[in-house]
């Protein structure tokens, strides 16, 4: 037995040597790379051995929206911080769950009655339920923001319904009433200077003007002069001082609206030349409940109401239990209160369309709760968050895919990544609301944040993209069709790579154009066929 088994042995020994090394050590030759994704990684890693962008930190994941087939791979399952491309998962996410014709509804309503002199014997309340555009915006949007009438039409246009009704008198108090939401104003991992300005407005369920007021400042008549400034909506609810001041026309313009946390007391400073245009600053509200109580106490007044309470605010205890909501957005009335009027808002598709184009933070944190709101009957953002999660797993994003906090990205703590992205918008690809969905996407060298981006490049109209800017980050993620006509699905990062402004975006736009340009070219030396149009009847 032993000597049979030393024979087999012996036998394989000779065998193998007389293999010719070639071949006994020949492995299977990987397939070849095709020519176009060749192109592209070469002029991918053109642009990211820039000295400018080598200390950065970049992901990039390109596949074939058709196929899913893989084009182009880098660090595609590290994390990222993804600034606005956040809202990717917001929106994407209250689509899904909430549906494109989704509404949301704001009345006014009371406790009291009305008696025959058209007293309200009590108070009355503008109740909030998470509207995002409870302002003079023009919808559907198109590539600028529009606006139609004062700041506070939509306040106007429910006092005037209260007026035509009949109600003359008000005993009890103008309650702005947005316990709809709990009272989070602002998510974690936002950075306290956020707070001031319009992009970092507190999250309320009562959404008026974004949470903002809108501040204009317009040279004086002379060198020297104070500046002139305006406020809308206007409340007398700030303290306004002015320190800005007139320059001659060579001078630099440079103004800033200065206000500390918890206080209403507004600086604005710096220096504006002569014959410049209106300088706009946007100063976040930071009791927006409060002020919208103030703004509608006033419109009743000048209609000739005579209210003899106070305004106010009511905000959701710490305690109250969530009151769960009809489906469909519209929930009614307290139970026993009086509508008198309400505005319902545009679908929710055209909200989201809005969100993208111009990375509107507050809309995407209150889409982000409407959907923990009718899911869970509760819209903290906790609630909201495991919400979304739960939904992102439904559709094969893991949890290691996204680690969120907020749902605007203004949070530095969230955490994505390109697979997870790419995922995420293949999904969104393959629902009904896909093409306004898609349309809703800033473009390049068009609208949106990509208006002035890519401009007079082989990207300019191809790139459909949100994108994402924090300090030391960017992002752009979307689709495409590149000029050979393949459609693509993308997902790009930078992350810790110091640069500012125009650089800091130049090095993805780079990897764009290239993407367009290359993918789906054919070898040199042929042509692509081309398809044949059908014959007109």
């Amino acid at each position: 037995m032993i000597r049979r088994r030393f024979v087999a042995v012996l036998c394989a020994f000779c065998f193998t040597l007389a293999v010719p090394p070639s071949v006994a050590q020949r492995k299977p030759k990987p397939p070849k790379e095709r020519a176009d994704v060749a192109r592209f990684r070469a002029r991918v890693e053109l642009a990211l051995g820039d000295a400018k962008a080598e200390r950065g930190y970049w992901g990039v994941l390109v596949v074939d929206a058709r196929s899913g087939e893989t084009l182009y791979a880098l660090n595609a399952n590290k994390y990222f911080t993804p600034a606005s491309n956040t809202k990717l998962y917001s929106t994407v996410t209250a689509l899904a769950l909430l549906g494109p014709d989704f509404k949301f509804r704001t009345t006014l309503e009371s406790r009291g009655t009305v008696d025959r002199y058209g007293r309200l014997l009590g108070d009355l309340l503008l109740v909030a339920r998470g509207d995002p555009n409870l302002s003079n915006r023009r919808f559907p949007f198109g590539l600028t923001v529009e606006r139609d009438g004062p700041a506070d039409r939509v306040l106007a246009e429910l006092a005037d319904t209260l007026v035509a009704r009949g109600v003359k008198q008000i005993e009890g108090d103008i309650v702005a009433d947005d316990s709809y939401y709990p009272y989070e104003r602002f998510p974690t991992g936002w950075a306290i200077d956020d707070m001031t300005f319009g992009y970092g407005a507190p999250v309320s369920a009562l959404c008026l003007n974004d949470n903002a007021l809108s501040i204009e400042i317009r040279p004086g008549e002379q060198e020297g002069a104070p500046a002139w400034f305006s406020v809308e909506p206007w409340a007398d609810f700030y303290e306004f001082e002015n320190h800005v001041r007139t320059v001659g026309a060579s001078g630099l313009t440079r103004i800033r609206a200065d206000r500390e946390p918890g206080s209403r007391h507004v600086a604005l400073r710096g220096t504006i030349a002569a014959g410049a245009p209106p300088q706009t600053e946007l100063l976040a509200i930071e009791e927006p409940a409060e002020l919208a109580a103030v703004l509608l106490k006033r419109l009743l007044e000048a209609r000739g109401l005579r209210v003899y309470g106070r305004p106010r605010a009511r905000h959701a205890a710490e305690d109250e239990p969530p009151v769960s909501t009809p489906g469909g957005g519209l929930p009614a009335a307290e139970a026993g209160n009086t509508v008198w009027a309400e505005h319902t808002s545009v679908p929710l598709i055209d909200a989201v369309r809005l969100i993208n184009k111009i990375s509107q933070n507050l809309h995407a944190e209150l889409v982000l709760r409407a959907v923990g709101k009718e899911k869970q009957g509760n819209a903290a953002v906790s609630a909201s968050l495991r919400v979304e999660q739960e939904f992102l797993k439904s559709i094969g994003i893991i949890e290691g895919d996204a680690a969120l906090y907020d749902g605007s990205g203004l949070s530095r703590r969230n955490l994505i990544t390109p697979r997870g992205t790419v995922k995420l918008l293949q999904f969104a690809a393959a629902q009904s609301w896909a093409a306004p969905f898609r349309a809703g996407l800033p473009v390049a060298g068009m609208d949106g944040t990509l208006e002035n981006r890519m401009k007079e490049t082989a990207a300019a109209d191809h790139v459909f993209a949100k994108t994402g800017t924090l300090g030391s980050v960017n992002a752009v993620s979307g689709y495409a069709t590149t000029r050979h006509g393949i459609e693509l699905i993308f997902s790009m990062f930078g992350n810790h790579h110091g640069l500012r402004g125009r650089e800091s975006t130049a090095i993805l736009d780079a990897i764009c154009v290239a993407m367009v340009e290359e993918l789906g070219a054919p070898p040199p030396g042929k042509k692509k066929a081309e398809k044949k149009r059908p014959k007109s009847e």
